[in-house]
């Protein structure tokens, strides 16, 4: 197929060195799928080295402390990626012996692993015939051929997913698959794709009907839900009082403050009614009128206003508490949301 030779012959000419490219080793690939899942490139490559260099294999990590690997992962967000990642790594260690799975169908048993992810690593790391589809193959599929059909409604992922079989090279599944995913990266891009340096120009529908602004199309989003949390940053000579976020919510397995949720302004007396209920033992040397601190931060369906109020307290806290001191030198050390480490880094703690 012409289209197909004209990809992979640009893909040769023009595509990224990547260190995931330069491997079969599954392990290497998987874990960079997982971080390139919601981060760009730019962000991940770091993150991608560290994180080999420390866990340089399933094994290894699968002997990781979740707090460790959390830690690793801080600043990239969407952290459920990472408990996944090494859940997963644990079930290879465990029940596989430390095999990585070697077809699509066992790598998409794997927590977190969805179809594209499963359809990477089997044609990077096994060369097997699955294609790839994201948001870049679906950007450059819509245009090429001209589609319609909203790309995240239930019929565009199965019309999609057709196309993409279709499109794809049997005999280099692995090339094909890395090319067009370049292709929408780097060239047909989101906003001034580069149509004239672009391989499949010669065919593509919506460069002929001048449409290309309208493609893909894709079904708006529900809007941001507006969440307010207001942190008691309890604060003595020497520590402070964290707690580990656990449940189903945002942040699960990292550690904040103690704090209230859902105060639309600021009631210093209702959040010092809350720390004087949750810590007994320990004695407020002062207590703040106002907030020391605001940030706005933003999740992909959330839209967080966060207070940070500052407490000074003395006294230890009951043995059976859930909440813990953290020496103020050694906070760097655990695992905090991004909302978190920007606090710190504005006391200079970090």
């Amino acid at each position: 197929m012409e289209m197909v030779e004209r990809l992979i012959l640009w893909y040769v000419q023009h595509g990224r060195d990547l260190p995931w490219r330069n491997t079969r080793n599954p392990y290497y690939i998987w874990v960079s799928e997982i971080i390139l899942q919601q981060t760009r490139v730019n962000q991940g490559m770091a993150y991608y080295r560290d994180f080999v260099e420390v866990y340089p294999n399933v094994k290894v990590l699968a002997r990781a402390k979740e707090d460790t690997v959390l830690k690793m992962w801080q600043g990239l967000g969407y952290y459920s990626r990472d408990r996944n990642l090494h859940a997963a790594a644990k079930f290879i260690a465990n029940d596989l012996k430390g095999e990585f799975p070697e077809t699509y169908e066992d790598i998409l048993k794997l927590k977190g692993v969805g179809p594209y992810t499963a359809a990477a690593i089997s044609s990077f790391a096994f060369k097997l015939p699955h294609a790839v589809v994201d948001g870049n193959v679906n950007r450059v599929l819509s245009r090429v051929f001209d589609i319609s059909t909203p790309i995240n409604s239930s019929e565009g992922l199965k019309l999609f997913q057709k196309i993409a079989n279709e499109c794809l090279s049997k005999s280099q599944p692995d090339i094909y698959n890395q090319a067009i995913m370049e292709l929408g990266a780097m060239v047909c891009k989101p906003a001034n794709p580069d149509c004239e340096n672009c391989p499949l120009a010669y065919k593509c529908l919506s460069r002929l009907r001048k449409n290309i602004a309208e493609r893909p199309v894709k079904i708006k989003a529900k809007k941001a839900v507006t969440r307010h949390i207001d942190y008691a940053v309890l604060e003595s000579e020497s520590d402070f009082i964290f707690k580990k976020r656990t449940g189903k919510d945002i942040w699960q397995g990292l550690h904040d403050f103690t704090s209230v949720e859902g105060m639309q302004e600021p009631d210093a007396k209702y959040l010092t009614k809350h720390v004087k209920e949750n810590f007994p033992n320990i004695t407020l040397k002062s207590l703040p009128t106002r907030p020391a601190k605001q940030y706005i931060h933003l999740l992909s369906h959330q839209r967080i206003i966060a207070r940070f109020w500052n407490y000074e307290f003395y006294g230890k806290l009951d043995e059976k508490s859930v909440y813990f001191s953290v020496a103020k030198q050694g906070v760097d050390a655990i695992a905090v949301p991004r909302l978190i480490h920007k606090y710190f880094e504005d006391q200079d703690l970090v």
